[in-house]
């Protein structure tokens, strides 16, 4: 079975939209509650404390005005929050949701068929039938599973209803494959001196958003007007990330379409947006994002990511005769002359077809490799 989310703009009434909110509101305070509830237990008991959402209810009664099955994803997340902590540190304790930091959602699952999509009106429990933007339509045979509903800070509502579907994806024999180079400007250059030719939507438009965030900097914190200056700022943020989102799906899928392996350099964006300087760029591009896209559509197509290693030394190496140039590691040096072939070079080109010819060498080496399981296991 395979899963896949749609994401529509809903247009809530005025009560529906006050119970959105409310819902928004009971799931983090359920989670916060059950959050503090577990860390007081352990701290006298060393035990981990197994709470529900209705041990709650009789205290705090306004828990039963909106959808039960809200609570209980609450619940699921927070468990899903301690189970990545004590798997792996890394991920962090479970921190507190803040009313004013937190994404506004809540999840919904279907039940005794109290959610449905029909002709343009989406049902939901407690909410009833909410009018949406249903701008593609739903294949035969998805059933429909779960509902998110959330809210953007521009203050409009979205629907991500999520759908499962019986697929059997086969890999295919991979024959068309691309190298691809990340660049700080272009998104990336790949294997055939083609490049992203992104668009920057962040810096253009960065003066008119420097504007109106001074101006609400200015404004009395509670009053009428900053509030509406929020929502003009928030108008902004969401603009640059549609805009940016829209030509990454394009841009992905244009590949997708085409190539059957894509090879990338495994790097670590998050270092580098916290070092040199580069964090506005880094973020702009939002290049880990466009990967993500990129890898579920191949993914999809019985296609192919390959991830070289990060230190693999894909700008020192001279793509021609192999002849490793240290010199290369100043990256203010965009072109430079192999000294053994005398071969000229384009720095990011000439990275991404060592990566194009690194990234064929893994993938081909663990499909004879996976071929020669499936030959043992026959024998």
């Amino acid at each position: 079975m395979q899963y896949t989310a749609y994401f529509f703009r809903i247009y809530p009434t005025d009560k529906q939209k006050e119970l959105f909110v409310k819902t928004f509101g009971c799931a983090r305070s359920i989670y916060n509650k059950m959050l503090a509830d577990k860390i007081e237990h352990y701290k006298q008991t060393k035990k981990m404390l197994k709470n529900t959402p209705a041990q709650y209810k009789k205290k705090f009664p306004y828990f039963k005005e909106v959808d039960s099955l809200a609570l209980a994803n609450a619940q699921f997340h927070l468990e899903g929050a301690f189970s990545n902590f004590f798997q792996n540190p890394k991920f962090g304790f479970p921190n507190f949701k803040s009313k004013k930091n937190s994404r506004r959602s809540y999840t919904t699952n279907i039940v005794n068929n109290n959610i449905e999509l029909k002709n343009g009106k989406l049902k939901l429990p407690k909410a009833g039938l909410v009018r949406v933007k249903q701008h593609r339509e739903v294949p035969e045979g998805y059933i429909l599973k779960a509902v998110t509903v959330s809210q953007k800070g521009s203050g409009k509502f979205y629907a991500s209803i999520l759908f499962e579907y019986e697929e059997e994806i086969t890999n295919k024999e991979p024959k068309s494959f691309l190298g691809m180079d990340y660049s700080m400007h272009d998104l990336y250059v790949d294997s055939e001196g083609n490049k992203g030719e992104y668009e920057r939507f962040y810096r253009k438009s960065e003066q008119k958003l420097k504007r109106e965030q001074r101006k609400l900097s200015l404004m009395k914190k509670g009053s009428r007007n900053r509030a509406k200056q929020r929502i003009k700022v928030a108008k902004v943020h969401e603009k640059i990330a549609n805009c940016r989102k829209d030509f990454m799906q394009k841009k992905s899928r244009q590949i997708a379409n085409v190539y059957d392996c894509v090879c990338i350099e495994n790097l670590d964006m998050k270092g580098m947006s916290q070092s040199l300087n580069f964090g506005k760029s880094v973020h702009d591009n939002a290049f880990g994002k466009f990967i993500e896209m990129l890898s579920y559509k191949l993914q999809r197509q019985g296609k192919y990511l390959v991830e070289v290693d990060k230190f693999y030394p894909s700008s020192q190496l001279c793509s021609v005769c192999g002849y490793q140039n240290k010199e290369t590691k100043d990256l203010s040096l965009r072109e430079w002359i192999c000294p053994h072939c005398g071969t000229r070079h384009d720095r990011d080109i000439n990275a991404a077809v060592n990566l194009l010819k690194e990234g064929k060498r893994l993938l081909l080496n663990q499909i004879k490799k996976n071929r020669g399981a499936l030959g043992d296991s026959l024998l």
